[in-house]
């Protein structure tokens, strides 16, 4: 059977000299691998993390590996590939769905949340820098564990759970803007608690909101390795986000 299928480009890995294995999403099909045959002279261009194609998928009842043929781009997403810094975020965002999906997985409502999310990162013209930070909180609400500051708390910096109880909003111990100044148990990263207000303001704001929430790139990185930890916890997955190197060099360590 053969039917027309939308796709999110999420990785590819090399098969043959003239074949490809496209690991994607869709709205049907979930996280899915299909074999494409490439031409010499096509462009490799189209496969570029999370673009959006479509094509039509032929079912294989005698193999788990389909076929996918007649791809093309659904949106040219002119947006990200005109710019460096969206570009590195699509291959941190690709990395992270390809490394945080199980094969076969399929989630409701997945697919469209991240068809929405590459469209307005695409619109987007200025302050998109915690994009990143923002995808993966949504990501985790997406995949039905929605991050609040309890459950995020123990993944910023190293083990400062029991501090971070005394210290959060609405425990006895808590003094209305003295977290980001208090001291943490001897081994805490120094910016573990500013991390912790940051979160918490990201949790509380609108999307716009958020996109203004002021932060140097060391810290912007150091947040995104966090929730990163947080994804491994949930999903029970070692992710391994190698393009975590990129986002460091490209705000800076």
């Amino acid at each position: 059977m053969t039917a027309s299928t939308e796709l999110i480009i999420l990785n590819t890995t090399k098969f043959r000299e003239n074949q490809l294995v496209l690991h994607t999403l869709s709205r049907v099909h979930g996280r899915r691998s299909f074999l494409v045959r490439v031409g010499k002279q096509a462009s490799m261009a189209l496969f570029l993390p999370l673009n959006l194609l479509e094509g039509d998928v032929t079912e294989n009842p005698k193999s788990t590996l389909w076929t996918v043929r007649n791809l093309s781009a659904l949106h040219p997403l002119n947006g990200i590939r005109g710019n460096l810094h969206k570009n590195t975020m699509t291959l941190f965002m690709s990395e992270v769905l390809f490394r945080a999906l199980r094969e076969g997985a399929v989630e409701e409502g997945l697919f469209d949340w991240c068809r929405k999310t590459i469209l307005t990162l695409d619109a987007m013209e200025s302050d998109f820098s915690n994009y990143p930070i923002r995808f993966l909180l949504e990501l985790a609400a997406a995949l039905g564990f929605s991050p609040t500051f309890e459950s995020v708390a123990p993944f910023v910096g190293s083990g400062l759970t029991g501090h971070i109880a005394s210290q959060a909003p609405g425990s006895a111990g808590y003094v209305p803007g003295t977290a980001s100044q208090a001291p943490g148990p001897a081994g805490d990263a120094p910016g573990s608690f500013n991390h912790l207000r940051t979160l918490q303001a990201f949790l509380g704001a609108t999307f716009s909101e958020s996109m203004l929430i002021p932060l140097s790139g060391a810290d912007r990185n150091a947040i995104a390795e966090e929730l990163v930890r947080y994804l491994e916890f949930h999903t029970e997955l070692p992710l391994n986000i190698r393009s975590l190197k990129v986002l460091r060099e490209l705000y800076g360590a």
